[in-house]
C-alpha cells in the first residue's frame, strides 16, 4: 500500500468511495441522501488543500483530506472502502495524516466524527472534547475530538 496526493480527476472516485464508506454504517436512503453534499470531494478542494489517499495495485482503499490552519487544523474527511475495512488503511492514513500535521506546524487538529467511527479516533489517540453540529441532519450532534500533537523536531 502507498500514499500519495489525490490527483483533481479523482474527485468523483473519491466521493463515490466516501458514500460507500458512510453507508457501510447502515444509514437509510435518507440520511445518505442528506450527506451527498458534504461528503462531495471536488477536484477545487484537491488542488487547494491536502487530499491524499491509499492505494494498493492500482486500486483506492481510502483517502484523508486535511484543513491546515496554523497553530490547528481539522480533519475533514478520512474514509476506507468497505472492502478495506479491518487492513490497517484507516490507521495508515490516520498516522499519514498526524506526520504531515506536524510537518505544517500545527498544534492540534479537531474531527466533527461519525458516531461509528469516534471508536478508531480515540483508539488513535484523539480525545473527546464535546459535541458539534451535523453539517448535514439538522438536529444530529457529532462527537468534536481533538488531536494534540507534539512540535516537529
Amino acid at each position: 500500500m502507498q500514499i500519495r496526493p489525490a490527483r483533481p480527476g479523482e474527485a468523483a472516485q473519491l466521493t463515490d468511495l466516501a458514500l460507500r464508506s458512510k453507508a457501510h454504517w447502515g444509514y437509510d436512503e435518507a440520511f445518505m441522501a442528506a450527506c451527498r453534499e458534504e461528503l462531495t470531494v471536488d477536484a477545487a478542494a484537491i488542488e487547494r488543500g491536502f487530499v491524499e489517499l491509499a492505494e494498493e495495485d492500482g486500486q483506492v482503499l481510502g483517502f484523508v483530506a486535511l484543513t491546515a490552519v496554523p497553530p490547528g487544523g481539522a480533519l475533514d474527511m478520512l474514509f476506507v472502502d468497505p472492502p478495506a475495512i479491518g487492513r490497517g488503511v484507516g490507521r495508515a492514513l490516520f498516522e499519514h495524516v498526524r506526520g504531515r500535521a506536524v510537518a505544517l506546524g500545527l498544534r492540534r487538529f479537531t474531527i466533527d466524527s461519525d458516531p461509528n467511527a469516534e471508536r478508531f479516533y480515540l483508539a488513535m489517540g484523539a480525545v473527546r472534547v464535546g459535541a458539534t453540529p451535523s453539517g448535514s441532519i439538522p438536529g444530529r450532534e457529532l462527537p468534536l475530538l481533538v488531536v494534540e500533537l507534539a512540535p516537529a523536531g
